[in-house]
């Protein structure tokens, strides 16, 4: 029997196609203000090895859904309708699957950092160093 694997590749393209995507200019501009939170999908090792966006919050891809679900056990409360938030992780494409995924879950206002933090570092974004607990 053979199977057919959708590739990983086709799911960024197609998630690209029903999110707003921005650049690493539009994402500083909204860096500081308040109500627009960054959101880090990295594993926790990733994140101690670069740092991660000033002020960001880590939601391992893993946990996300879970996180953003006010009816689930494990939910984060700055995953309320008040917030504006942009998912990154390292180069736009978990972000990018994360994105649509979280507007499909109802989670509105919602953008993915196109090419995530490498480019955020190559620009010199404001990073800060991550230590684990």
């Amino acid at each position: 029997i053979k199977m057919i694997i959708k590739s990983s590749y086709s799911l960024v393209e197609e998630a690209k196609q029903n999110i707003k995507s921005i650049d690493f200019y539009e994402a500083l501009k909204l860096h500081s203000e308040k109500k627009t939170l960054f959101i880090d999908l990295r594993d926790i090792r990733e994140l101690e090895k670069t740092g991660k966006i000033e002020k960001a919050k880590h939601a391992p891809r893993g946990m996300i859904e879970f996180w953003i679900d006010p009816k689930s056990p494990y939910y984060k409360d700055y995953f309320n309708m008040n917030n504006s938030f942009i998912f990154y992780c390292a180069s736009g494409w978990r972000s990018a699957l994360t994105t649509k995924m979280a507007l499909e879950m109802g989670l509105l206002n919602v953008l993915n950092l196109e090419n995530g933090i490498n480019e955020w570092i190559k620009l010199n974004g404001p990073i800060e160093k991550v230590f684990r607990k």
